[in-house]
């Protein structure tokens, strides 16, 4: 493990790249976020429907119809059948988070990925203790519970309680008891379970992870031999166990990220001095040199909250 761990995390990073090139997706993330939801607020703030609805179902300028295809299946569960409107808009946001990665939902469009990324960066500046940490299978076991219980209740069940459609609706309507369903988010990711709520048990995740298990966007450490082990990557990924394929592999073992845990944020990216990750496509074949790792000389252990 390099002396350089006991930075803190970016450090090299701004000082190598600039402020702005170390967050550069960071900051390309929070405009995204603030874009889309935006547009849902532009009605019921100023009177200006472009968009009607939310992230839930939406109608742009009265001719595209989008569905999160998560609704639609709970509705198809609950015994639902939705109208034709509804089926193009969620084929329409299926197909399109299949083909560009369905975790990018999560990082790049999720109103509630500042609340937990906030969490993350007081946990890590506090140093608080990792904490209970659920099995990452856990948010299957969630996923298929929804679904279950809207079969169970012919209801969509996810949305009684569902901290995006709760942050949408306080936004809208002002504080309220809606607001303590994002700050119970924000607070079981800080004190409970780092990174607890997006890694383990969210089920919209889940689901748009398995969409896009074979989406085309995806990161590659095609310059791992760069890498001096400062784990600064480690540190901000939000699903660091997808990493380490990629990171610490043999020469024969591809550089690409291919888990669909994957949220391809970027941080990795942005906090990387040295430049070891990029985007890409998962049909790249660029080799890169690897970094062999042996049973005896195993991969360094994260030396750093994430």
């Amino acid at each position: 493990m390099s002396d350089k761990t006991h930075l803190p995390v970016g450090a090299e990073a701004i000082r190598d790249k600039g402020w702005f090139n170390a967050h550069r997706y960071l900051i390309l993330r929070r405009v995204s976020q603030t874009f889309f939801l935006s547009l849902f607020l532009l009605g019921p703030w100023f009177g200006i429907w472009w968009v009607k609805g939310n992230l839930s179902g939406s109608m742009t300028f009265d001719i595209l119809p989008l569905t999160d295809p998560f609704i639609t299946l709970q509705g198809l569960a609950a015994g639902h059948w939705p109208e034709l409107t509804a089926l193009i808009g969620a084929l329409i946001v299926g197909v399109a988070y299949a083909l560009i990665g369905g975790r990018v939902y999560c990082s790049w469009v999720c109103p509630i990925n500042p609340v937990t990324d906030a969490a993350s960066w007081l946990h890590r500046k506090l140093d608080l203790p990792k904490g209970w940490q659920p099995k990452r299978n856990t948010r299957y076991f969630m996923l298929g519970m929804v679904i279950a219980v809207s079969a169970l209740t012919g209801t969509i069940a996810w949305e009684f309680v569902n901290p995006i459609s709760m942050l949408h609706r306080g936004l809208i309507f002002g504080m309220g008891f809606a607001w303590a369903f994002v700050i119970g988010v924000f607070l079981f990711d800080l004190i409970l379970a780092r990174r607890g709520w997006c890694g383990h048990l969210c089920p919209v995740g889940a689901f748009y992870g398995l969409l896009g298990q074979k989406s085309v966007l995806r990161i590659t450490a095609d310059k791992r031999e760069a890498c001096d082990d400062c784990m600064d990557c480690f540190a901000v990924c939000p699903e660091m166990h997808v990493i380490t394929p990629a990171l610490r592999g043999t020469d024969e073992d591809t550089p690409l990220i291919l888990s669909p845990d994957c949220t391809n944020c970027g941080r990795c990216i942005d906090v990387c001095s040295v430049d070891v990750f990029h985007f890409t496509h998962r049909f790249d074949e660029t080799p890169a040199p690897g970094r062999v790792r042996t049973r005896s000389n195993p991969a360094p252990k994260v030396g750093k909250a994430a």
